[in-house]
Parts: structure tokens; C-alpha cells; sequence
């Protein structure tokens, strides 16, 4: 179990498509991931507190199309400096 009373900064980040208007691209979910790596492994540390997994299904058409995406809340004991909100 996490304890959370040292958390005072929680970083969501979204990897995947959640809106149908914006698909993310490779490169955008590559950079989102890359952001996730960064928050966990820099400096300072954060830590996993939070994982939404969601998705949605879409008539376009006659075909069916599914938007899925996981939102990671990191949480920091202090705000990153490198990090803008």
C-alpha cells in the first residue's frame, strides 16, 4: 500500500486516443511515454498512485471503431521543476 501523505503533486498522463476528433499519432503516444519513464525514473521520484483504464466504442459508418486509453496520476512529493503542468 502507497502511502499518500506525502504526496502533494499528482501529473496525469494520458497514453492513447480519448477524443475522436484528436487521434494521437505514434509519435504523441511515444512522447507520452516517454514523459510516464521521465516522471518515474527522475528526479524527484514519482510514484504510480492511480491507473484509469477507459474506452469507447464509435459508429462510424457501418464499422465499429474502439478508443482505448490509460490515464497514469503520478504522484510527486514536490512539484518538478522540469515538469510544466
Amino acid at each position: 500500500m502507497i502511502d499518500l501523505t506525502d504526496i502533494v503533486f499528482i501529473k496525469r498522463i494520458v497514453i492513447g486516443s480519448s477524443n475522436p476528433a484528436d487521434l494521437q499519432s505514434e509519435e504523441r503516444v511515444a512522447e507520452a511515454v516517454r514523459l510516464l519513464n521521465q516522471c518515474l525514473s527522475g528526479q524527484p521520484k514519482g510514484r504510480i498512485v492511480g491507473i484509469e483504464k477507459s474506452f469507447s466504442i464509435l459508429q462510424v459508418g457501418e464499422h465499429n471503431v474502439v478508443l482505448q486509453w490509460t490515464t497514469y496520476q503520478v504522484g510527486f512529493t514536490r512539484r518538478p521543476q522540469w515538469l510544466q503542468t
